[in-house]
């Protein structure tokens, strides 16, 4: 039996014979063309159980037992999602698959109930495709996209045949069994950025249909391509048995939901990268609208933060009133007070962080006279918080109960002097409720959540597995969150964790800004900046901008770039600056606020390629006809650059130089040629790297007629 489902701009085939599981043999836009459905798709539930395992054995999480023997019972529609109920005869195990389209993409999570006996899950996927779902593509024809991350090293995108990265090619009728091997991504612990990007992307290599997808999950997941007899298949999933420590035992009538995950395929002309991401970036804005969080529902501030390469935890009254003063002159919404406004202990906090008191020996007159300065000014007061830590050294450590940490065999985890905070325990989550709740009250409008630790494969209070404490601390913290914006709708938060070690849709859906790197050198700055639209929507990529004193125009203007066509994250000795200096920044703030409109509609591309790593680097924001691009010029390139936009190619545009502007003293010419039968655009520049300048191209004014 097929069942076909159309809703939300999507459309599915589903296989549902009585001699085999559920498959997805379909999934397309709307409004893209239909390709021909694939004749042997995988299962669209994979379960890994004690006593069931797989078959054959191997690394992969398809081709296990319990998934081969689900079968259809049943379907229906309600809040606009598809689920799909089967079961297992022999465990009694019913997996239902939740299938919600959303933006132009297909959101997917997995609910497990287990039956009259017991069940030890060790991994359920919370969705199964075949590539494409279709059946004119081979291994052969497919490369893959995914990125690694690390502390000031985000954002670093890799692009391979499938061929090369895992799948081997073999003859499975000469050895009656499938490709065991497979092409495996994995983060662990509680930095879900820590190590890789929750975002992939399988395309094929001359063109057409490609497939974008994400794991939405604020801890350890897992997604893997594999081989199957009509092709690839991939599978994602949240944590792992193998990988992560995560086991669930499901008593009888228990249920298990796992991690959501969404797929975004798409068709036809352009670049399927760019096309599969931008059809990414609208479910993104689809999913964010939905919480509160979408740029049409919420300010989008300026922020200065007095940390990168200025006060850098260090902060005191005498320090930040100027900043202050010249952050609002620049043109900031926000004055955020960073790391060290608790510190007594003339710089020794690290380990005795936790009750979040402000320091009497740095706020002479209170921290609350420096708050209401910062408001006198215009401008939001914001402050740090690193929320799940408690130093080893703090109180806290020693009033709090046991249980309220993470533990491991009946001892506390302590990773960098520091324990971790099990969300899960009442005292955990009413310690932190009235921190935040007290800082509120004095005035704080923004807070700025840090994370700098992991504490290893999560907890076993309460006698689960460790992977399934961290889970379940997760969720619980995602729900602290969205109890703290009831409590506080006004409240703007920035999640941070060393950077971008945590930056995924689990948490970014709720919050409003991702500080995307801790990365302290300009030159180092722009392969992230422009990578991270390919993860992370525009509108939320908080790039910093710390233009100093001793910088020259070209280079003050080099380290604010990156913020104009994101969000621009401001530091720096502003108070420091001569006037025309702090004009450059000023001028920066205004550009950004001029294109933030422009930010949170258009769609990211990359001209150079997303795994691009060259002495030239850009990124571009197209909507229509009109496209923003920002371009660096790093030490090593060459004079002049043709940066290819395909999308626009037949269209006379006229460019200009938005930032910084073209008379700006001390900085000097870029030339610009534009050619639409080709959609080049030549750049050509003598001026020493690093420079960089953010352009845009828009379609020419129409030629006045002769009267």
């Amino acid at each position: 039996m097929t069942l076909r489902w159309s809703y939300g701009g999507m459309e599915l085939e589903l296989a549902t014979g009585p001699g085999a599981p559920v498959a997805m043999r379909s999934l397309r836009r709307t409004a893209d063309a239909p390709g021909p459905p694939a004749a042997g798709a995988p299962p669209l539930v994979e379960v890994q159980a004690l006593g069931h395992g797989r078959f054959p054995g191997s690394h992969r999480y398809t081709s296990t037992v319990v998934g081969s023997r689900l079968r259809y019972e049943s379907h229906e529609t309600t809040e606009g999602a598809l689920r799909i109920h089967q079961r297992d005869k022999v465990t009694g195990l019913r997996a239902t698959s939740v299938l919600q389209p959303l933006g132009g993409a297909l959101r997917a999570w997995t609910v497990l109930r287990s039956g009259e006996a017991p069940i030890t899950v060790q991994a359920v996927t919370s969705l199964v495709l075949g590539t494409f779902v279709t059946a004119d593509t081979a291994v052969e024809d497919l490369d893959v996209l995914w990125g690694d991350s690390d502390w000031v090293a985000e954002s670093r995108w890799n692009r391979a045949p499938l061929r090369e990265v895992g799948l081997p090619a073999m003859d499975p009728a000469v050895h009656h069994h499938l490709n065991r091997a497979r092409m495996a991504v994995t983060t662990r612990s509680s930095w879900s950025t820590g190590e890789r990007l929750p975002t992939g992307l399988i395309v094929r290599r001359d063109g057409g249909p490609g497939l974008a997808f994400q794991i939405e999950h604020n801890g350890a997941w897992h997604w893997e391509i594999g081989e199957d007899r009509e092709g690839a298949s991939l599978a994602l999933l949240g944590p792992t048995d193998a990988e992560h420590q995560w086991t669930v035992e499901l008593a009888s009538g228990e249920e298990f939901t796992s991690v959501p995950v969404t797929v975004a395929p798409t068709g036809g002309d352009g670049d399927p990268v760019d096309q599969a991401l931008s059809a990414l970036t609208g479910y993104r804005r689809a999913l964010v609208a939905r919480t509160g969080t979408a740029a049409h529902d919420r300010p989008l501030p300026v922020i200065f933060n007095d940390y990168m390469n200025t006060l850098m935890g260090d902060p005191t009254t005498a320090k930040i009133l100027p900043l202050a003063e010249a952050a609002a002159r620049a043109g900031a919404d926000c004055y955020c007070i960073d790391a060290g406004w608790y510190d007594d202990d003339a710089g020794g906090w690290w380990d005795a962080v936790g009750e979040w008191r402000p320091s009497a020996s740095r706020f002479p007159g209170g921290l609350e006279a420096v708050l209401d300065r910062i408001r006198s000014l215009g401008m939001v007061p914001g402050i740090w918080l690193e929320p799940e830590v408690v130093g080893v050294r703090s109180p806290l450590a020693r009033t709090l109960p046991d249980d309220a940490f993470f533990q491991r065999g009946g001892h506390r985890v302590v990773e960098h002097g520091r324990h971790q905070l099990d969300l899960r325990h009442p005292a955990a989550k009413s310690h932190l409720d009235g921190v935040v709740d007290r800082l509120v009250a004095m005035g704080v409008g923004y807070f700025k959540l840090d994370y700098n630790i992991m504490p290893g494969p999560g907890t076993d209070t309460g006698g689960l597995a460790p992977g399934a404490g961290l889970l379940e601390h997760c969720r619980s913290y995602l729900a602290w969150l969205d109890g703290v914006l009831a409590r506080h709708p006004g409240l703007l938060i920035e999640n941070c964790a060393s950077g971008g070690m945590r930056a995924d849709y689990a948490t970014l859906s709720r919050l409003h800004i991702q500080s995307t790197s801790d990365q302290q050198d300009p030159l180092l700055y722009p392969p992230i900046a422009a990578a991270t639209p390919a993860s992370v929507l525009p509108e939320q990529a908080g790039h910093w901008g710390y233009a100093q004193p001793e910088m020259s125009p070209e280079e003050s203007a080099f380290t604010l770039v990156a913020g104009l066509t994101g969000r621009l994250y401001l530091s720096g000795h502003l108070a420091s600056m001569d006037p025309d200096q702090l004009r450059l920044v000023a001028d920066a703030v205004a550009a950004h606020r001029e294109l933030l409109p422009f930010t949170a509609r258009a769609v990211p591309s990359w001209p150079l390629g997303l795994e691009h790593r060259g002495p030239w680097q850009a990124l571009a924001l197209r909507e229509g006809n009109t496209a923003v691009l920002t371009v660096w010029r790093l030490p090593g390139a060459p004079y002049s650059l043709e940066v290819p936009l395909p999308a626009l190619r037949g269209h006379e545009l006229a460019h200009e130089q938005l930032f910084p502007a073209p008379a700006t003293p001390g900085t000097g010419q870029w030339d610009l040629a534009w050619n639409a039968e080709t959609g080049l655009l030549r750049v050509e520049t003598d001026v020493p790297a690093p420079t960089a300048r953010v352009l845009r191209l828009s379609p020419a004014p129409a030629p006045k007629e002769r009267p």
